[in-house]
């Protein structure tokens, strides 16, 4: 029996991959919006947050972010239970790798968003606020239509690493797919065999992304070359 048996538990590791990338990907496209605005905010303090943030963050390694944040976290939680005299609960692995993930990426995302957004004639979003809309309504009306189309290639290459960067959290216990492959190859002892089929599925998420990413990002590229040529 191939892999004896083990094909469907990786299998299964494979849809938690999937749904830890998803919700990372969301954690991450939230704080990059929200850095991108503070990188281009009025207010200096904002600026250096979202540059101290941005810059630390894609400083350090991913795997060392998810040591400290579940293992410093956990310690955290433990050392304030403690003090007001409190149980203290358990660091949910599924969560912290999300949230640690989306943390990450957020830092890239953040570059992404706020050179998507510059690219934005600036013209058009004076004309929105001179219409009286407010600056909500120019972002969602005017701004974010148009930096769709200039955040989708870096924003394809970055969901592409963040795929493969949920391999982390298979360090933290989450059963994701190379929690369950390392399991597998310990006790079929095909090593090979095993890490093939994990690179097959990775391999197979990726290639799907990238046709509907470049799909995407043709779709809203429609009408744009004609009139630039």
């Amino acid at each position: 029996m191939f892999l004896q048996g083990y094909l469907p538990s990786i299998l299964e590791g494979a849809a938690l991959t999937l749904e830890v990338a998803a919700a990372s990907l969301v954690v991450s496209v939230v704080l990059g919006l929200i850095g991108a605005m503070f990188k281009m905010a009025h207010s200096r303090a904002l600026v250096w947050s979202a540059e101290l943030y941005s810059t630390v963050v894609r400083g350090v390694p991913d795997l060392v972010w998810m040591f400290l944040l579940f293992f410093g976290g956990q310690m955290l939680i433990n050392d304030i239970a403690e003090r007001f005299g409190l149980g203290a609960p358990e660091i949910n692995p599924m969560i912290a790798g999300v949230l640690t993930i989306g943390f990450i990426f957020g830092a890239y995302m953040t570059e992404t968003f706020r050179g998507a957004i510059m690219s934005v004639p600036k013209g058009q979003m004076e004309a929105g606020a001179a219409y009286g809309m407010s600056p909500l309504r120019v972002f969602f009306r005017i701004t974010a239509p148009q930096m769709v189309r200039f955040a989708l290639p870096s924003f394809s290459n970055n969901w592409l690493v963040l795929v493969k960067s949920t391999a982390l959290v298979s360090v933290i216990g989450l059963n994701d797919m190379m929690y369950k492959a390392d399991t597998a190859k310990s006790i079929t002892q095909e090593p090979f065999t095993v890490y093939m089929v994990v690179a097959a599925i990775y391999l197979l998420i990726t290639t799907v992304s990238i046709v509907a990413l470049n799909a995407l990002n043709k779709r809203y590229s429609t009408g744009v070359r004609e009139s630039e040529l």
